[in-house]
C-alpha cells in the first residue's frame, strides 16, 4: 500500500479527501488526513457573527462528519514534516507518505505588531478572523455606545482580502439600524494605496466608502498599537485615534511549516502557481491558504484549486506531466450593507471587471454592481459550502478557470 497524507482538515484538506477517495484505487492507496481540531468552521461566517446576522451554530460543525468513509482520520497535533525522509512526526507517532498534501491554512499573528495583543485585546481591540474574536466583538457591539471605529489591515496577504471592507460596510448598516450611525465615526485604514488590491475594483469600492461616509486612510504601515492613548501609529509617525479598533493582524502559515523549514518569511510554502506542486519537493503539493501563490486566500479559490490538484495528483501517480492549469481564479460576493452585495470574478491575469455571471449576457448575477440578488447569493453560499463544496460535489455552471465570456475586459 502507498500512502497519501493530507495535513489539515479545513476547507481545502476536507475537499481533497472527498475528491480523492473515489479516484485513487483503494487496494493501492491509503488516504490519511490529520488535524488536531474537532470543530470545522465556516470562516466566511465570522464576518456576520459580530452583527448578529449569523449565530454560533451556523458557522461551526463537527469536522469528522465531513471526512468520507475510506479515509483514515487522525485527530492529533502535527509536530513537523520531515521532507527528506517522507515522514510526518505527530505528537506520539510517525507517518510515512508517498504523496503529501499540505492544507494547513493560515492564522492571525497579532503578536507580530507591538501592543496589538496588549492590555486592550478583546476589550477595545478586536479581530474577527477567529471564532473567538468574532464572538467577543459581537458582545462588544451589542453594548457599544459609539465613538471612533477604526477598521484596520496590518499587511497583505490576508484571508479574504475584501472582508475588512465588508466589515466597514456592514458596520455602517448595523449602526443605521440601531439609530446611532451619527454617533459613530468609521475609518478604514489600509497599507495599500487604495481600498482594494485590484485597481478597477478599488475605484468601485472607494466610491462606496465615500457614499457611506467612511473615512479612508491609505499607505498606513503600522508600527505599534498605543493602548494607553488608544491610537495606532505607523512607521512614518502617522496616528489614527480609536475608541474601538477592529484589526486584521498579520496572517501567517501554520507554525508546523516553520518548524519543518518549508516556508517563506510568513510560513507560506513556495508553490508552483499553476500546478500547485511544491517548488522544493515533487511529491509534496500545497492547496489553499498554506501556499504562497498570488491568488486570494479564500474558500472559492481553494475550491477551484482542488479540482486542478485532484487531476494533477492522478497524473503524478501515473508518472505523467502535470497540468499547468490553475489560473488564480477567484469569485466572491462583497457585502455592501443595506441587504446588497457586489460580485467580483478575477484571476492572475484579469482584474475584476463588469459583466455577468455565471452565464454570458444572461447572468443572473451582475459583476461589480450592487444588487439584492448578490446579497442573497452570499447568504446562499453557506448552504452550498456545508452541503456541496467541502464534500467535493461540483457546483453547477461554475468553471474552475475564469471565463472571459460576458465580461468587459477593456
Amino acid at each position: 500500500m502507498k500512502n497519501l497524507v493530507i495535513l489539515g482538515a479545513g476547507t481545502a484538506g476536507t475537499m481533497m479527501a472527498n475528491h480523492l477517495v473515489s479516484k485513487l484505487p483503494r487496494k493501492e492507496w491509503k488516504i490519511t488526513i490529520v488535524d488536531q481540531y474537532k470543530t470545522h468552521y465556516y470562516q466566511p461566517g465570522f464576518l456576520f457573527l459580530p452583527f448578529d446576522i449569523y449565530n454560533e451554530n451556523q458557522v461551526k460543525k463537527e469536522g469528522k462528519k465531513f471526512i468520507p468513509k475510506g479515509v483514515n482520520y487522525i485527530q492529533k497535533k502535527i509536530d513537523r514534516i520531515i521532507s527528506d525522509e517522507n515522514k510526518i512526526s505527530l505528537e506520539d507517532e510517525t507517518l510515512d507518505y508517498d504523496i503529501l498534501i499540505i492544507a494547513t491554512g493560515s492564522k492571525i499573528a497579532p503578536d507580530e505588531v507591538e501592543g496589538m495583543q496588549g492590555e486592550n485585546w478583546q476589550k477595545s481591540v478586536f479581530d474577527f478572523y477567529t471564532y473567538e474574536g468574532a464572538l467577543a466583538l459581537r458582545n462588544k457591539l451589542r453594548e457599544w455606545e459609539g465613538g471612533k471605529l477604526v477598521v484596520h489591515i496590518t499587511e497583505m496577504p490576508i484571508k479574504c482580502p475584501v472582508a475588512p471592507l465588508e466589515f466597514a460596510f456592514l458596520a455602517d448598516s448595523y449602526f443605521k439600524k440601531k439609530g446611532m450611525r451619527d454617533k459613530v465615526e468609521i475609518t478604514y485604514v489600509t497599507p495599500l494605496s487604495g481600498a482594494f488590491t485590484k485597481e478597477k475594483c478599488s475605484k468601485s469600492l472607494g466610491y462606496l466608502l465615500k457614499e457611506k461616509n467612511v473615512n479612508l486612510e491609505i499607505d498606513f504601515a503600522i508600527e505599534r498599537v498605543d493602548n494607553e492613548n488608544s491610537k495606532i501609529i505607523d512607521y512614518a509617525d502617522k496616528e489614527v485615534d480609536f475608541d474601538l479598533l477592529v484589526t486584521v493582524p498579520t496572517n501567517m502559515g501554520d507554525e508546523v511549516i516553520e518548524r519543518s523549514g518549508l516556508g517563506d518569511d510568513l510560513n507560506f510554502v513556495p508553490t508552483h502557481h499553476n500546478t500547485l506542486q511544491s517548488l522544493a519537493h515533487e511529491n509534496i503539493f500545497v492547496i489553499g491558504d498554506a501556499s504562497n501563490v498570488p491568488a486570494s486566500k479564500a474558500g472559492s479559490v481553494a475550491h477551484f484549486q482542488a479540482e486542478t490538484l485532484t487531476d494533477n495528483i492522478l497524473l503524478y501517480v501515473e508518472g505523467k506531466p502535470l497540468k499547468e492549469e490553475f489560473d488564480g481564479h477567484a469569485n466572491c460576493f462583497i457585502e455592501t450593507g443595506e441587504n446588497k452585495a457586489l460580485l467580483i470574478d478575477f484571476n492572475y491575469e484579469h482584474e475584476p471587471v463588469e459583466g455577468t455571471f455565471p452565464f454570458a449576457g444572461i447572468g443572473p448575477l451582475k459583476l461589480l454592481k450592487e444588487s439584492v440578488f448578490n446579497h442573497w447569493g452570499k447568504l446562499a453560499f453557506r448552504w452550498i459550502y456545508w452541503n456541496m463544496l467541502i464534500k467535493g460535489i461540483p457546483i453547477p455552471f461554475v468553471s474552475r478557470n475564469m471565463s472571459t465570456k460576458g465580461k468587459k475586459l477593456n
